[in-house]
């Protein structure tokens, strides 16, 4: 490919660079067509997500593709139109029917081009920008009890307030001193609960008392893997907490040793397992380890331990009966770790199944390791939270990371928005992962729309640019040219 180099325009060439250099986020930020989107889904969604969208829907399979296929074109024109239409921006939803994207807009002479898009236009009063500085209001002051919740609602254009009766919304409306015009009362008579993770590591009880393995998702919500011992099908379950959890879904024990569990709507996944004394662990994939590598093991009854991976594939026969495919291991672990997980890094590897000795002592402990368990259960996924960022940009005084999926893929920066800044230097710093190519642009707002002042498309995954700009609202744009993963961006204001 011809690649590019550094390129940071002044004020005085600024409108020639726009005329002759097309505009990268014009250029390559065109939204996916619905066919291309549905194209890349097939093959790659799970079958239980498309039959629980037919059961739930009332659609066929055909149906359910088309309304994924309009959430991924909806994305694209959500960050389009966001930084395109900054200014007169009032916020992009799917239509009921699950398959028209809107997009709303202040400027009715912006209609034409949100059509260009592919979307439908909505001409409304107030820029999502004005309902989140409302919503921030509402932020600064203690909410009155019988109010449950308060939103930006992009479909009303209000501020939405959610509450047990209209007297305690009008109530924090005045506490606030916002304008009760920008907002509307929806009355909701349930309180919003708590939810609790679930992690890895933490107690469970079921009549006794074991471990969690991992997190997981399925169709129906959260789960968890664990140990095939630890209950039977239909077993009720409560968390660390006695609260009630879920049941058991499927077990296996003896001649192997899993089994999951499925949650209720009180508990959510997270791709965490407990340090008990250290910070949580974080979990990223499920790479299997090789013999001989480093592993740690969590659970409830004596907390973290590591220890090497020894041979695998063994065969251990309890008393219960005989299981087969276990990995033996030199780490300590006692009654109650059962089912807990085990970690090399940041990659999962198994749940606790038993052993000989103690953590006093000492003594052999064997997993049963993860990937059979999800041949079993190809309708659960292990809960992830990516891979780890690289490392750099230190020198920069605010640091963010986020990911990209692929190529074409962009972010804006920091934190998806804009920012108002002095005069002086803008300086930006991006790091990808090893292999890719992800290239930085910063843009400035010239009061009618987002202009690249300058660029940085080196052919590797770092890149960086110093730009000495004038006062005014500023975004960075992160593209992925080739390639995907985890990225580290470095901002250093005036």
């Amino acid at each position: 490919m011809s690649r590019r180099t550094l390129v940071a325009a002044t004020a005085s060439t600024l409108l020639l660079a726009t005329i002759l250099v097309a505009n990268p986020a014009t250029a390559s930020a065109q939204p996916i067509t619905a066919e291309a989107a549905k194209a890349e889904l097939k093959g790659t969604v799970d079958p239980d997500i498309i039959d629980a969208m037919k059961r739930d829907f009332g659609i066929s399979a055909d149906a359910a593709y088309d309304r994924l296929a309009a959430s991924k074109v909806a994305s694209d024109i959500e960050s389009i139109a966001s930084v395109d239409f900054f200014g007169a921006y009032g916020g992009t939803w799917i239509a009921k029917d699950g398959t028209q994207t809107v997009v709303a807009v202040t400027d009715s002479a912006l209609a034409d081009d949100v059509e260009a898009l592919g979307a439908t236009a909505k001409i409304v009063d107030k820029t999502l920008v004005e309902l989140q500085d409302v919503q921030a209001q509402l932020d600064k002051v203690d909410s009155p009890d019988g109010v449950h919740s308060y939103y930006a609602d992009v479909k009303t254009n209000a501020v939405t307030i959610t509450a047990s009766n209209q007297k305690v919304a009008d109530k924090l409306v005045r506490k606030a001193k916002v304008d009760a015009a920008d907002t509307r009362y929806q009355h909701s008579a349930e309180q919003p609960k708590p939810l609790y993770d679930i992690r890895g590591g933490d107690a469970y009880y079921m009549g006794g008392r074991c471990s969690v393995g991992f997190a997981v998702t399925h169709s129906g919500g959260s789960g968890m893997v664990t140990a095939g011992h630890c209950g039977t099908r239909g077993t009720a379950v409560q968390g660390y907490n006695r609260v009630d959890l879920g049941r058991f879904e499927g077990s296996v024990f003896p001649g192997s040793d899993y089994a999951w569990v499925s949650a209720n709507s009180n508990w959510t996944s997270v791709a965490k397992v407990n340090g008990y004394g250290q910070a949580d662990l974080s979990v990223s994939d499920r790479t299997e380890a090789a013999t001989g590598a480093s592993v740690c093991r969590s659970g409830s009854t004596t907390g973290l331990h590591c220890g090497t991976i020894g041979p695998k594939n063994q065969t251990v026969n309890y008393p219960q009966g005989t299981v087969r495919g276990m990995t033996r291991t030199n780490v300590c672990a006692e009654p109650g770790d059962s089912g807990g997980s085990w970690l090399s890094g940041s990659s999962a590897q198994g749940v606790t199944s038993g052993g000989s000795g103690n953590c006093s002592s000492g003594g052999t402990t064997y997993f049963f390791p993860l990937t059979p368990i999800f041949n079993a259960y190809p309708g659960l996924t292990l809960k992830t939270g990516g891979t780890q960022p690289p490392e750099g940009c230190d020198r920069s005084e605010e640091q963010f990371t986020n990911s990209l999926t692929g190529t074409g893929d962009e972010n804006l920066e920091p934190n998806g928005t804009y920012y108002e800044s002095g005069a002086g230097a803008q300086v930006g710093c991006l790091v990808g992962p090893s292999g890719t190519d992800f290239d930085l642009y910063l843009r400035k707002w010239n009061g009618s729309s987002w202009t690249t002042v300058a660029r940085s498309e080196s052919a590797d995954s770092t890149e960086e640019i110093n730009y000495n700009g004038t006062a005014g609202r500023y975004v960075w744009r992160v593209y992925a040219y080739s390639g995907s993963g985890t990225y580290q961006f470095g901002l250093t204001r005036p």
